[in-house]
């Protein structure tokens, strides 16, 4: 949401600046969630980038659950063959983005190019908030859509990338909050105030650098 996007800028004002590349760290992409765009997770990439990181943050469209996950992460699997051709990269996803990320890891070939996985409040098994709306986007998250089902039967792929999934339990929008929980994952919690707050909170922001080491 666009009051998202300008808190978030507001804050990165405030932190400190990039610094030269790192040729020995991989790039990142940063895959923003629902109602959103790649302008709400600058305060991250800012803080990557004063680590040395080089940083994209694509926006996808249509981001308000008019689209499939799967098309949406075809989409990224474009942007990758555009934007980083050859070589390793670290994929971080946000809320829904977190499930497009996966799609992508999974299905798409990304297994074979990311090295390190993180989703942030990700729906992986569903949340009741999908039910406010019958949009494609969000019946794929409700829990036990055909959609999520299909991911789960090949999910054990997820095993050949460092994979790291963050949660908090005052989550409002991922209901119930450990649905972001997988086995095949590092499960970190985080009593993180809101649903933004990994996009937003710099000890959020820290957690996620950290594990992208």
């Amino acid at each position: 949401m666009q009051i998202v996007a300008w808190l978030v800028a507001a804050l990165a004002h405030f932190d400190a600046p990039p610094v030269p590349p790192n040729p020995a760290h991989p790039p990142v992409i940063l895959v923003h969630g629902i109602f959103s765009s790649g302008a709400d997770m600058a305060r991250l990439a800012r803080h990557l980038r004063a680590n040395g990181r080089v940083v994209f943050t694509p926006t996808f469209t249509p981001a308000g659950g008019a689209a499939k996950l799967e098309d949406l992460a075809a989409k990224l699997a474009d942007y990758v063959a555009q934007n980083i051709p050859d070589g390793r990269f670290d994929l971080v996803g946000f809320s829904m983005g977190g499930l497009v990320s996966r799609y992508y890891v999974q299905r798409l070939g990304g297994v074979e190019r990311v090295r390190n996985f993180v989703t942030m409040a990700a729906p992986h098994n569903g949340t009741l908030f999908a039910h406010v709306h019958r949009a494609p986007g969000y019946l794929q998250m409700r829990p036990g859509s055909e959609f999520l089902r299909d991911l789960a039967t090949d999910a054990d792929t997820l095993r050949r990338v460092n994979f790291t999934s963050f949660y908090t339990p005052l989550d409002a929008v991922v209901v119930p909050a450990r649905s972001a929980e997988m086995p095949q994952a590092r499960n970190i919690r985080i009593w993180a105030a809101m649903h933004p707050s990994f996009i937003m909170e710099k000890r959020c922001i820290r957690a996620v650098a950290d594990a992208l080491r």
